[in-house]
């Protein structure tokens, strides 16, 4: 490798050529091949390695998982070195060949030794900003991260709750309902009712068993006034835990005045144990929704957090975002209206699945802040090529171009302080662009903001 090839590299623009051919002496010519790796992550970084050709994809343990986390593939990007300026720089990634080319392998010393020689202050500036730069982002990420998995846990302890207390009240009614069906049952023992006259009551209890409940509140109050009154007129004394059950199962007096002709002087116990039997049968129907709930929540959770799969998988976008939605139902709910349009065309593509639904979270999150919590988020989805799209747009007061342009900025918020730690588009756009290939992009005006996302059918490093 001679200076020729380092010319051209805006990198070095501004070196003369004994200063690149003194670079050149001190460093590597290092050829790239496909799949291997060039330098591995957590080791210490003593070289700084700068793309001359190539390629180079950039991979990172995640869990168990090797996790691409982008590419270098334009001549003067450049990796590691991090030692020049800081005794304990690890690699953050690990380097591997995507495609054949040169890399110029740089000793952390020498990059340290050039650049007090040529820009000692510089030099200086660097070493400090690294030094602050790293510091900040670390603990503004941590600090995003926290205030997510806060959102998230709030938003599903929110929504669990519903359906746990439903089925703790129903189970709790369940077991009275129990108690109150045996004592029945004891009643009609001591009662000596035949075996035909409670063959003929369960026949009677069957039949209700089809009945529907009166759909407006009122009439099912008019309806059990009117049983409780033929009760009492039949000297039924608990005709108060009588009543509702049968009222809601359609019950009629006609119904009522068969039931008296079969069971004759056990009319109260036997009619309890009815009454009982259909609490029971509605409480555990109850039981059973309020569960179903929960196992769908705990589904979404599992589907979100991707915690039972691989990194990349074949997915379903729309499935990711209907996931996303029941996390953040608690902050929908409040007045926002969601509309959706997915495409029946859109295909499965390969992805790092938990990586977009951190995506959607972001973006959907900031579509609620943006419209403060009350308006109308609309999610679509479509295939375009190899590509498909999936766009967000919220109906808030929208963006003047000068915070457009800044949107992924990190660090770049207009939110409150302590509201925002302008993370969010930077953490989404550095997923779907050097994680996946994809773009991500704002169209804004005056009540109506839309984020674009489109993905590739496979990301970076995948196939």
């Amino acid at each position: 490798m001679n200076a020729d090839d380092l010319r051209g590299i805006p990198l070095f623009a501004g070196l003369t050529d004994a200063q690149l051919d003194e670079l050149i002496d001190g460093s590597t010519e290092v050829a790239i091949e496909p799949g291997r790796d060039l330098f591995h992550e957590g080791e210490p970084a003593d070289f700084w390695w700068v793309l001359v050709d190539g390629a180079i994809a950039l991979h990172r343990k995640i869990g168990r998982e090797d996790t691409v986390l982008g590419k270098i593939d334009v001549a003067g990007r450049w990796a590691g070195g991090f030692r020049a300026w800081d005794e304990h720089g690890v690699y953050l990634a690990s380097g591997r060949g995507l495609t054949e080319g040169r890399v110029l392998q740089v000793p952390a010393e020498v990059l340290r030794d050039r650049i007090d020689a040529w820009f000692p202050l510089a030099g200086h500036l660097i070493k400090g900003v690294y030094g602050t730069a790293r510091a900040i982002e670390s603990t503004a990420r941590q600090r995003d991260a926290l205030i997510t998995l806060g959102t998230l846990a709030a938003g599903l302890a929110h929504e669990i709750n519903n359906p746990a207390a439903a089925a703790a009240r129903s189970v709790s009614a369940l077991d009275t309902a129990c108690v109150s069906l045996l004592s029945a049952l004891r009643q009609l023992a001591v009662g000596e009712v035949t075996a035909a006259q409670f063959s003929a009551l369960d026949e009677l209890r069957l039949e209700l068993g089809a009945g529907t409940a009166a759909p407006d509140p009122v009439d099912l109050a008019d309806h059990e006034n009117m049983i409780s009154e033929w009760l009492d007129e039949h000297g039924i004394e608990q005709d108060w835990m009588i009543a509702p059950p049968l009222a809601a199962a359609g019950t009629s007096v006609e119904w009522c005045d068969r039931a008296a002709d079969v069971l004759g002087d056990s009319l109260e116990p036997g009619l309890e144990w009815v009454a009982s039997t259909l609490s029971a049968a509605t409480l555990l129907g109850e039981v059973k929704e309020s569960t179903r709930r929960i196992t769908e929540l705990v589904a979404a959770v599992r589907s979100y957090s991707q915690m039972d799969r691989g990194s990349i998988q074949t997915v379903d976008v729309t499935e990711g975002i209907e996931s996303t939605l029941v996390m953040l139902g608690h902050k929908l709910r409040g007045g926002v209206e969601v509309i959706r349009s997915y495409g029946v065309d859109v295909p499965r593509i390969d992805a790092y699945a938990g990586e977009l639904n951190q995506v959607w979270t972001n973006l959907i999150d900031n579509a609620v802040d943006a419209m403060n919590g009350t308006g109308t988020l609309r999610i679509s989805t479509r295939a375009d090529g190899d590509r498909i799209v999936v766009e967000f747009t919220d109906t808030g007061p929208g963006m003047p171009p000068e915070v457009a342009a800044r949107a992924f900025e990190p660090f770049y918020t207009t939110k409150d302080v302590g509201k925002g730690t302008g993370l969010g588009l930077d953490i989404a756009q550095r997923i779907v662009a050097e994680h996946h290939g994809g773009t991500i992009t704002i169209t804004s005006h005056p009540g109506e903001t839309t984020l674009q996302v489109r993905l590739p059918h496979q990301p970076i490093g995948a196939g």
